[in-house]
Order: structure tokens, then sequence, then C-alpha cells
């Protein structure tokens, strides 16, 4: 069974503004105010919690793995509060997923974002059932690049790893999909732009609108 797998953060939807404000949350609360911008610091909030508070931190000289592990709680607990405030589906993306079902392909997501976030964020968004899977950053021991928990989410939609491809936004989607075997596609509406054309992803994917033809090149029917 053919299988779509996106990536959620920078390739669903935009959450990064909602990520910085929880990341200054807690830079505020170190008394130092909002260390990072929404707009300029966006593509690390991309690559998560962690990343930002390692940004941050650095920026204040105060950096260590102590003060990271110390804030990330603190982090996550400020986002969960304010998950949705911001955070907008990119144009087209459901269209384009629900297009793909039609055409009987398994859509699933395989995000770093915490599974309990990842669940109550596509909640809020409304579109948590047009998925037949998710698997988040902890709901396995590894988390991408690894390419368990991408080989989990296919067969979680019931699809075949070997008819599959990975939807995303990032060097670790890249690194996921190649350590996988399956093709990547990676969106260029996101902060790095046509930049992700140097990770040497077999497609590039500019709007939603082109997705359900290019998975159709990926992904070519095989007849019985």
């Amino acid at each position: 069974m053919r299988t779509v797998i996106f990536d959620l953060d920078g390739t669903l939807a935009d959450t990064s503004a909602d990520l910085i404000a929880a990341a200054n949350h807690c830079f505020r609360a170190m008394g130092a105010g909002d260390v990072l911008d929404p707009v300029a610091d966006a593509a690390t909030a991309f690559h998560g919690g962690r990343a930002m508070l390692t940004l941050g931190l650095t920026r204040l000289e105060a950096l260590s793995d102590a003060e990271v592990n110390r804030w990330y709680p603190h982090l996550l607990g400020a986002y969960g509060d304010a998950i949705d405030v911001h955070t907008r589906l990119y144009p087209g993306a459901m269209e384009a997923v629900a297009a793909l079902r039609d055409a009987g392909v398994r859509v699933g997501v395989c995000t770093n974002k915490p599974e309990g976030l990842a669940e109550t964020l596509l909640t809020r968004l409304g579109v948590r059932g047009a998925f037949a899977s998710m698997i988040g950053a902890d709901t396995l021991p590894v988390r991408k690049p690894d390419p368990a928990p991408y080989i989990a989410a296919v067969e979680q939609a019931g699809g075949s790893v070997a008819q599959s491809c990975l939807i995303g936004d990032t060097s670790t989607d890249r690194e996921t999909a190649r350590a996988a075997g399956v093709p990547c596609v990676l969106v260029t509406f996101g902060p790095d732009g046509h930049a992700v054309a140097d990770l040497e992803p077999e497609e590039l994917l500019a709007h939603y609108d082109d997705l359900p033809a290019l998975v159709e090149r990926l992904l070519p029917v095989i007849a019985a």
C-alpha cells in the first residue's frame, strides 16, 4: 500500500511563532527578556525546544547542558499551554492530504515533537482524524533521523515502506529518508526556502497543490 508520511513542524504547519514564544517564556523567567526573534530565528524553532534553548543561552553566554536540561520541561509546559495561538497549517496542506487519501494513498505523521504535544496540536487544528498514524519523538526509544520512527509510522498507517516517501523540511528528514531507503520530498516554503535543495532530496515541493502529482511520480501504482 502506497504511503506518504509527513513531518509536522515546518512541513504541515508553521509552528515557529508558538515555539519561539515558549522559549522566550523561559528566557523571561531567567530575567533576560525575549532573546529569540519569531522571524529571524524561525528555522531554529523547527529543530526543537533544545535547539532554541541552546541558541538563546549561547546569546546569553550561559550555555551548558545542565541549563538546557533544566529549562526544557518549562519550555514544553509553556508550549503546551499555548500550542495553537499563532500556528497555522500551510496553504493547501489538507487539500493535498485529502487528494492522496482519495487516490488510495495512506497518510501519517512522523515528528520529533513529543507525541502528546503533536496529538494535542493536530486535534486542536481539527485534522488529527485525517492521518492514519502519528509517531512522535518519544513514541519509541529513538527519534528521527533514526529510521525506526518513520518505519513505525508507515506500518501503523497500514502501508509498505517499499512504497512510501517522507515529506519534510530539514536535514533531519533528509537523513531519515536516506536511512529508511525511501524518497524524500523537502518543502521550499519554510525558513530555509530553496536552500533545502542543497540536501539533494528526490523532489522539492513549492506548494501543496503540486503534491498529488509529485507522489504519483515517486510512487507509481504497481499493477497486480
